[in-house]
């Protein structure tokens, strides 16, 4: 699935606003209910929440895996909440 309501850039922002104010857990950074991590070469870009993975793919793509609509929705929520905080600063 790709979503049309926010950009990859949008959600590159959420991973690196994840991975800098957040604390590693694991491997993982950890923030406002949001994980972040890389494979080994830091080319692919994941951020997890609950059961959702959104995979950031090289050249731009990304894609979504989950189980539960609901968690669809809450996770773009979130994401939309960190994208206003940085739009106040």
């Amino acid at each position: 699935m790709k979503n049309n309501k926010l950009q990859v850039k949008e959600f590159l922002y959420i991973f690196n606003e994840v991975t800098a104010q957040g604390t590693k857990v694991d491997g993982k950074y950890q923030f406002m209910g949001l994980s972040a991590w890389h494979d080994f070469d830091g080319y692919t870009c994941f951020i997890g929440y609950k059961d959702l993975t959104l995979t950031l793919l090289f050249h731009g793509r990304y894609t979504f895996d989950y189980q539960d609509e609901e968690t669809l929705n809450a996770f773009m929520k979130k994401t939309i909440r960190i994208l206003s905080l940085g739009d106040s600063a």
